[in-house]
């Protein structure tokens, strides 16, 4: 794709490149379809991949301590080297939602009586993604998504770390792309790669409005847990 010359041009890019990555994503992600992260220049692993992994015990790695504390994207090195990172199944028990598919290609899928729709996943063996600091992967993981997504379009965003909707744990950052378009639904996918566990966690939430979108990213942040791995 051509860089823009003009301011005019540039918004008009920056828009599409926004409309059609939120559109993008959360139509990759609430019909559950599998995000095959490659490197051209890595033999290929067999296939079926698992999204998580049993956990094995790692020497020197301190699950309590990890998960009672908040994990800033500075901080992802402290993680059990290859130890996929879980998420938490939770809102299937929230008030007006419902679990519309589970484990499905790795992903779940959740409904909700006002039209909002949320579909998460985790995915291991993200190794390609890697790009020094998790702040730098998680946009390579958008950018592989969506290759006409630039870092300004991504905010960061927190969700919980462990815990349980009446006991939270601590924070995680993760990076938000978000979009309304007039008329439409409003989306918001939220991710981040966790590149000493080489795995990844995104959740797409769309919505008949913004409103709605709000309540619905309060729920995934109570309910939805990222979960830290345990040893």
């Amino acid at each position: 794709m051509d860089m823009p010359t003009t301011a005019g041009r540039a918004g008009r890019a920056g828009n599409r490149a926004v409309l059609l990555a939120a559109a993008g994503l959360g139509s990759v992600l609430l019909v559950a379809c599998s995000v095959d992260v490659r490197d051209p220049s890595v033999t290929a692993a067999p296939a079926g991949t698992p999204v998580v992994s049993t956990p094995t015990i790692t020497p020197g790695y301190d699950a309590a301590a990890v998960a009672g504390r908040d994990l800033p994207f500075a901080a992802g090195g402290t993680l059990a080297p290859g130890v996929p990172v879980g998420i938490s199944d939770g809102l299937k028990d929230a008030p007006g939602w419902k679990l519309v598919k589970e484990n499905v290609s790795g992903a779940s899928q959740f409904a909700k009586a006002d039209g909002c729709l949320v579909a998460a996943r985790v995915s291991a063996g993200q190794g390609p993604l890697v790009r020094g600091g998790d702040r730098e992967s998680s946009v390579a993981l958008f950018q592989y998504l969506d290759a006409t997504i630039q870092p300004s379009y991504l905010k960061t965003d927190t969700l919980q770390w462990g815990g349980t909707p009446d006991a939270p744990g601590k924070n995680v950052e993760v990076l938000a792309l978000e979009q309304s378009a007039p008329g439409g639904r409003s989306t918001a996918v939220l991710a981040r790669v966790f590149g000493a566990a080489q795995s990844s966690a995104y959740i797409s939430v769309s919505c008949p409005d913004p409103a709605t979108l709000a309540s619905a990213r309060g729920d995934v942040v109570r309910y939805l847990p990222l979960l830290p791995p345990s040893a």
